[in-house]
């Protein structure tokens, strides 16, 4: 036996026991004569003492161990010397005096240092030797994390009759939003499979096979580019999928699954109050919005509700100002905004470089500048007031409900535009002013989404989010045209969390004919619709239940859990921000014979 106990469970209790340790030497330290050495493996640290004066042998062995090196050591544990225990350590209140060592694995010296206190060596080449930063317990930490949610995931849906069911990875080329990962296929040549962005349609069919509640821990596989919430290449979500239901059940199974989770994994707690005053779900536990309050109020469809920074409407305010700029933009009300985000009580915080480094800050977002109040004893203060009558200063006052010493700034222009650069301002200045509290979790549902979007430049009609959701107003809403089809809403939602979306879903649209029109508004034919959609097409011309379901982020939900502000960490072996998986070299190029028998030709790229 390699070992009777692991380097985290001997207590004061097993003084006097003989015990074999075996792991990792994590430091070693020569007090003299005498060798103490911090013995890790993946559960703790226990301190292994070699006296030469007990057994010379051990001794002269362990002098020759260096950090890194895998040694298997026994002898007896005892209590540590008066005024040496270690309450940082469950082991801090006995050593083990060793009577006999074997080193089972030398190791050479480590490419950075994996001691817990050590400065964290740089993100590249701890990715490359991602084998050693395992050996981190921050990283250790996060891998064990995983299992415990995955586990937590699988008993809680397996306990109320979901069957976990196994879909496909080499699956079909379809357009559902993200390039394909794509797989030549030697058997037919010329011919491609296609890793799943998601198990979409295999849920969608196992419905129409009577498997009424489904779900999996899903590995999905998208060729987009890396961003710090964004895996490169493939990811993992909670998919799951029901039928006969409505979305009023989907959001219950879904609200229940996440308070349990949440307190049971973490100790942060789910937010029930919002200072920007939006409130809960009628009979639910978290908060609602619509897409288009979400955008107005906060210029993103995934808010972050732990902080208030509401943005409010003043168009029709500054529409009366002298000020030509402001009336032109204010006489498209339906086209353009002016928006006002208030800044409780910080006027004295900001000085006027960082008031010129905040409209340097929306430029950047196309903004052409970045207006403020400051509200003193005397009233408002700003060069531009003299615009305004004393009366519509004072209903500007009342409207944002602004109070001595508050600050509010002002965004003008283009809809979509405004609540864009202003919302990433809201966000800027929650970053700067410490308002997010990561014991929290703001939990949003986002509502009413618009099937159909244009596109600003070529006029296209396309999908706003997927092809595969019911209209509100049932399939006659596909019937529409011009601006009444971009009015459509449909039965999608997302969840957001704390500025994050981490869950996206929809009731589906299981009317054959309805999906066909759909995909003709975006300029696909039903032909088309086959060759994608092929299984899916004729399936739902053998009885098709409603259904509907859900896919949570399952790693940008842990992210958040464990306050990562960079979704590679909660990754045992993570892809670098340039897509590369710098441990096992990938990607690479291959050997002409490999290409030669999948039938592809790569020619130099110009």
């Amino acid at each position: 036996m390699l070992r009777t106990h692991t380097c985290n469970v001997l207590q004061k209790e097993n003084i006097g026991e003989e015990v074999t340790l075996s792991g990792w030497v994590s430091n070693r330290r020569d007090h003299g004569g005498i060798i103490f050495i911090d013995l890790r493996d993946r559960y703790g640290l226990t301190q292994i003492v070699f006296d030469p004066e007990d057994d010379k042998a051990s001794w002269e062995l362990a002098d020759s161990f260096r950090s890194e090196y895998v040694i298997q050591a026994t002898g007896k544990v005892r209590p540590r010397p008066e005024g040496q225990a270690n309450p940082n350590l469950l082991t801090g209140e006995i050593e083990v005096i060793i009577s006999g060592v074997k080193l089972l694995s030398a190791a050479k010296t480590p490419p950075f240092e994996l001691d817990e206190h050590a400065t964290e060596a740089k993100e590249d080449l701890r990715l490359k030797y991602r084998y050693l930063d395992i050996r981190r317990k921050k990283i250790l930490d996060r891998i064990k994390f995983r299992s415990e949610m995955t586990l937590y995931t699988r008993n809680w849906f397996t306990k109320r009759d979901f069957l976990e069911v196994q879909t496909p990875i080499l699956a079909n080329s379809s357009p559902e939003g993200a390039r394909d990962f794509l797989v030549p296929s030697r058997l037919h040549p010329g011919t491609f499979y296609a890793l799943p962005q998601a198990p979409q349609q295999f849920k969608q069919l196992l419905m129409v096979g009577g498997v009424d509640k489904y779900f999996q821990v899903a590995p999905c596989f998208r060729d987009e580019d890396p961003r710090a919430d964004r895996h490169a290449g493939d990811f993992y979500q909670i998919d799951c999928e029901m039928s006969f239901v409505e979305q009023e059940d989907v959001f219950q199974v879904v609200e229940d699954f996440l308070t349990d989770m949440t307190p049971a994994l973490t100790k942060k707690t789910i937010l029930t109050a919002s200072e920007g005053n939006d409130t809960l779900r009628q009979g639910g536990k978290f908060f609602t919005l619509t897409h288009a309050e979400a955008r107005e109020k906060y210029g993103t469809d995934k808010p972050d509700l732990r902080f208030g920074l509401q943005m409010m409407d003043v168009l029709d305010i500054f529409a009366r100002s002298t000020n030509e700029i402001f009336t032109s933009i204010a006489s498209d009300s339906l086209t353009n905004r002016i928006k006002a985000l208030k800044v409780p009580g910080w006027d004295l915080v900001f000085s006027k470089t960082q008031m010129k480094g905040f409209e340097d800050y929306v430029r950047k977002f196309w903004a052409k500048g970045l207006g403020y109040f400051q509200m003193k004893e005397d009233g408002l203060k700003w060069p531009l007031g003299k615009f305004f009558s004393e009366a519509d200063l004072e209903e500007l006052v009342q409207r944002v409900g602004l109070e001595v010493g508050d600050v509010v700034f002002f965004g003008a222009g283009e809809a979509a535009l405004v609540c864009n650069y202003m919302g990433r301002f809201r966000n800027y200045l929650a970053d700067i002013m410490n308002l997010r509290n990561n014991d929290q979790i703001a939990f949003c549902w986002i509502t009413d989404f618009p099937i159909f979007e244009q596109d600003e430049v070529t006029g296209k009609i396309d999908f706003e989010h997927n092809p595969f959701s019911m209209p509100q107003g049932g399939p006659a809403d596909f019937d529409k045209e011009g601006k009444d089809l971009l009015e459509v809403k449909g039965l999608q939602y997302d969840l957001s969390c704390n500025g994050y979306e981490i869950l996206s879903g929809a009731i589906r649209n299981h009317d054959v004919a309805s999906l066909v029109k759909a995909f003709e508004k975006v300029g696909r034919s039903e032909e088309e619709v086959k060759t994608k959609f092929g299984a899916v097409y004729e399936a739902f011309q053998y009885g098709v239940p409603p259904h509907g379901g859900f896919a949570i982020g399952m790693d940008r939900l842990m992210m958040i859990y464990m306050d990562e502000e960079n979704i590679r960490d909660i990754y045992a072996f993570p892809k670098s921000g340039n897509a590369m998986d710098l441990m096992m070299n990938s990607p690479i190029a291959v050997d002409g014979e490999q290409l030669q028998e999948l039938s592809i030709v790569v020619t130099e790229s110009e």
